[in-house]
């Protein structure tokens, strides 16, 4: 619970920061810190799914724009960059042959989509998350903007309840 209550307690511009990270649709930041405060981590955590439910598509524009291709190591020491690299180290791979198939799969998505390829990619090898690039190339727009929405609720969740367990 101590998690919890250091979040209910962070004042406006630290809470934004460190949502940020999570997330970096600022809708969503918005709508957790002005749930404050939360009895429990269940209750924060839903209100961050509904939240993240609720974010339009150019929300969640904005959530990808902080997010690096995947197989591409995020730069910097910000929390959210050894997030992502944390995320992202599934991706990692040796083998060349995967690696280039990575590149050319995001650049295709990116040709055909006009933005990054988002998947929560902790827990994944990289011949799922190969697999999952050349399947969703098949999506329609509409299908799939709901997966990336998804894909990023998935992301900011995960990156929530670490966020809390950093705290406390």
């Amino acid at each position: 619970m101590a998690g919890v209550e250091v979040f209910n307690s962070l004042p406006a511009h630290d809470l934004e920061a460190r949502l940020a990270a999570c997330c970096a649709a600022p809708e969503w930041g918005i709508a957790l810190a002005a749930g404050r405060p939360y009895p429990d981590r269940v209750r924060l955590l839903a209100a961050a799914d509904a939240a993240a439910t609720a974010l339009t598509w150019d929300d969640v524009l904005k959530g990808l724009s902080a997010h690096p291709r995947i197989g591409e190591r995020a730069a910097g020491d910000s929390r959210e960059a050894q997030w992502s690299r944390r995320e992202q180290a599934a991706a990692a791979t040796e083998d060349d042959a995967t690696r280039a198939a990575l590149i050319e799969a995001n650049r295709a998505y990116e040709e055909r989509f006009g933005h990054v390829f988002l998947i929560s990619a902790s827990g994944k090898t990289p011949a799922e998350i190969l697999a999952a690039a050349r399947e969703r190339l098949g999506n329609d727009e509409t299908r799939e903007r709901a997966i990336v929405a998804d894909e990023l609720r998935k992301i900011a969740l995960l990156r929530l309840w670490r966020l809390l367990d950093e705290l406390g």
